[in-house]
């Protein structure tokens, strides 16, 4: 696993090869299986191949290249009926409860449980040896660019107001080819023992 790790990188620009169905749906399935606090599984996953509503989440996304030249995007919804569907906006504690913490705080939440899904299938992509790129910059309420052409995009994928598009995965076939190395902090730089600072 650790190895799958260290070969995943994103990708921007993919070949014209199409990703089968049945790789699809082990991309997706790897999502569903993802923990969740409280079991609330507070996500939708929206696969997505048409062209033209690869062109749209592309507009929305400022025209990043890669939404729209993608063979497949997934979506990812953070839901936040969910948490009342599981029952736990009857809790009456705000740290079992994000609800009780605000709009702000429901949507932190539901945004941090749609992460693990969200690492899941990008790291099943990456054993099929299928390229993805996470795409966050994007019109949504959290950031609110785009009102207008937000709203035409929920309205296209019939999304409702508790349903928030929060992150496209864009997914293809390497075509960069390119053996970039992880740019990442040193280990004794992000790994503390104890305390921050101490060194493992």
């Amino acid at each position: 696993m650790l190895d799958l790790i260290k070969s995943r990188k994103s990708v921007r620009k993919y070949t014209d090869k199409h990703i089968s169905d049945e790789d699809l749906k082990k991309i997706l399935e790897a999502g569903r299986l993802a923990p969740s606090w409280m079991n609330s599984q507070p996500w939708k996953f929206i696969l997505v191949k048409s062209q033209e509503n690869k062109d749209l989440l592309s507009e929305l996304s400022l025209g990043q290249a890669q939404v729209k030249n993608a063979d497949a995007l997934i979506v990812c919804i953070a839901d936040e009926e969910e948490w009342e569907k599981k029952g736990i906006s009857n809790i009456q504690n705000p740290a079992l409860n994000p609800a009780l913490q605000g709009e702000n705080g429901l949507i932190i939440r539901t945004s941090e449980q749609l992460v693990y899904a969200i690492s899941y299938m990008m790291l099943e992509a990456e054993s099929l040896g299928i390229s993805s790129c996470i795409v966050g910059a994007t019109g949504n309420e959290i950031t609110g660019i785009s009102p207008e052409l937000y709203k035409k995009v929920k309205a296209e994928l019939n999304l409702n107001e508790k349903q928030i598009l929060s992150t496209i995965i864009t997914l293809g076939y390497d075509a960069e080819n390119a053996d970039k190395p992880k740019q990442r902090n040193d280990f004794n730089y992000v790994v503390s023992l104890e305390k921050i600072g101490n060194e493992f």
